[in-house]
């Protein structure tokens, strides 16, 4: 009985991967074009702008994951329907927050986003000028 168990819980541990797998059978519309190659265009420069909701280091125009194939889905079918790209990037924005965009907007939320960089760079200046004064005032006899 205890080799069964064994055997049983060897084969959890080894399955445990597989059933971690994406479930969800890959979109068939994901892939698709639109007919116009112009409109085509307008989706796929809105979809480099938009960041995969579960890769979050790709746009949704380069993922594979599923979610992904259905974003490119809903953009393609808005834009078909002749919505405009930032009416469509509002409707996202809305829909799952202002981090699905590679640009969000200047706002409370996003102020540190903004602004770390400028004060990194102040600080690196001041310690940078403390260090250039500290060493010349060294070398004054």
């Amino acid at each position: 009985m205890s080799a069964r168990l064994l055997v049983a819980a060897m084969l959890t541990l080894f399955m445990a991967p597989v059933a971690a797998q994406d479930r969800l059978p890959p979109a068939p519309y994901a892939y698709q074009q639109l007919a116009d190659p112009a409109k085509e265009a307008k989706a796929k420069a809105l979809m480099e702008t938009l960041r995969c909701l579960v890769c979050q280091g790709q746009s949704i125009a380069d993922s594979d994951a599923p979610l992904a194939g259905d974003m490119r889905h809903e953009v393609r079918s808005k834009v078909a329907a002749g919505e405009s790209p930032d009416a469509i990037r509002k409707w996202l924005v809305a829909r799952y927050g202002n981090w699905v965009s590679y640009d969000p907007p200047f706002d409370r939320a996003t102020a540190l986003l903004w602004l770390a960089p400028l004060l990194f760079l102040a600080i690196g200046l001041w310690l940078a000028f403390g260090r250039l004064r500290g060493a010349n005032r060294e070398e004054e006899p």
